[in-house]
């Protein structure tokens, strides 16, 4: 039924009399007073984790008379709530349905996409359950908390043939585009060297005390593989400032930086083969990720890449591509700056590398659900630029320079350090596809 589905997605624009072959139909109340397209003809979404992140990714797609969402999910009730209002508000219904367990939602619904901007160390479980459906995923940066997990839903989204957009949009943006295809074409001769400048890490707060659990909120759930802890109102924002829930924010922007970094040197399938390291981590309190960090990694092509606090890197946030003709700088805010504005001037050839091209970054998973073809940032590509930020994190923690292999994906000069390539899961939960 799902390969139908799909197949019908594909087919609609173009033949009026498909629709009369879609196996799931949206209520009419559901097109809301201005539909514009048949309920057949819509993408059925859902949506897991509706905290800041998740509303902002929602809010984007509920512009998309494309699609159409019918549920979501999330351990929070005041998040359920608002998600709701939200999108029961923008089509004029109450047709969207809410659960506080994802695999509920799975279970009861028949969806064909669904956006995932959970907690990273929930990335793994509930994004391998989705793609096993065969669902089409949204997914945010990081793809995973470890490398293992990382490979686990590239796996399962490969194995169900299903479309995969990680939410690095930068590659959707002209700078971000423009400055990757001069650096692939040679504009600045050939790269010996790059600069990622990231955001430093947040100061320690020390130990909150055990706090009455805010009324809603299903913090077993919350918790799912993590270890058991007393709630200390860190359930929200303040989780990616915790080891067993992400890696701070090196690994929250590797997704952006790092992945910019990769496009403009043609490493979306491979990895360095050395990384070595050292960060700065609080002394005590409940906050353990790094607040400062620099490391370097070298690429079989002779490549380096050095990873740090934006306040170490002379040109700050954002990529630089160092070339023996010159360097390309890139960053938010429509920064794109050359070593000689002349290169900034170049013409890419028709001959010549031509990297995808997206302006719309929900668009274009959206177009892709409808083609069947591969997203700007697939599944691979965002397991590979997160690979070096958890490389890098595995580097600081022991110290050592670590050998990597990227085609195996093994640390061959550390049996401890291979042991953190995956991170321990609490009962009941256990993880499919992790090797």
């Amino acid at each position: 039924m799902k390969e139908n589905r799909r197949g019908f997605i594909k087919k609609a624009a173009g033949s009026a009399l498909a629709m009369i072959a879609a196996p799931y139909i949206i209520p009419g109340t559901a097109l809301g007073k201005n539909g514009a397209l048949a309920p057949s003809e819509r993408i059925v979404f859902g949506g897991i984790g509706l905290g800041s992140q998740g509303m902002g990714n929602s809010r984007g797609f509920l512009n998309k008379k494309e699609i159409q969402y019918v549920a979501i999910c999330d351990v929070d009730a005041r998040h359920r709530n608002n998600a709701m209002a939200m999108i029961n508000g923008t089509y004029q219904n109450n047709d969207c349905r809410s659960y506080g367990d994802y695999r509920e939602m799975l279970e009861k619904e028949k969806l064909d996409a669904i956006t995932i901007a959970v907690p990273d160390h929930w990335h793994a479980l509930i994004s391998t359950a989705v793609a096993n459906k065969g669902i089409d995923i949204y997914g945010e940066k990081p793809l995973a908390r470890s490398i293992k997990e990382a490979r686990a839903i590239v796996n399962a989204v490969n194995k169900n043939n299903v479309i995969w957009q990680t939410g690095s949009w930068q590659r959707s943006l002209a700078n971000f585009h423009r400055g990757a295809e001069l650096v692939i074409n040679g504009r600045v001769g050939k790269v010996t060297h790059v600069e990622v400048g990231l955001p430093n890490g947040r100061k320690p707060i020390g130990t909150p005390p055990p706090m009455p659990l805010p009324e809603g909120l299903d913090w077993e759930m919350w918790l799912g593989p993590a270890p058991a802890v007393p709630y200390r109102g860190v359930a929200h924002w303040d989780w990616r400032w915790i080891m067993d829930y992400s890696g701070g924010q090196l690994t929250d922007w590797a997704g952006h930086h790092i992945d910019i970094a990769h496009w403009g040197l043609g490493y979306d399938k491979t990895g360095p083969i050395s990384i070595e390291g050292v960060g700065v981590y609080p002394r005590e309190g409940i906050f353990d990720v790094p607040i400062a960090y620099d490391f370097i990694c070298e690429y079989k092509t002779g490549v380096t890449m050095r990873v740090a606090n934006a306040s170490k890197q002379k040109h700050g946030m954002g990529t630089v591509w160092h070339g023996d003709k010159g360097w390309v700088h890139v960053d938010r805010g429509d920064v794109i700056r050359a070593s000689d504005p002349k290169i900034l001037e170049e013409v890419i050839g028709k001959d010549e590398i031509q990297l995808y091209k997206s302006t719309d970054h929900q668009q274009n998973f959206i177009d892709c659900i409808r083609s069947r073809e591969e997203t700007i940032t697939p599944a691979e590509t965002a397991h590979r630029s997160i690979s070096v930020g958890l490389l890098g994190e595995i580097a600081m923690l022991t110290g050592k320079k670590l050998a990597w292999d990227p085609e195996q994906e093994l640390i061959t000069n550390s049996a401890y350090a291979n042991r953190l390539l995956v991170r321990p899961y609490r009962n009941p939960w256990k993880l499919d596809m992790i090797s």
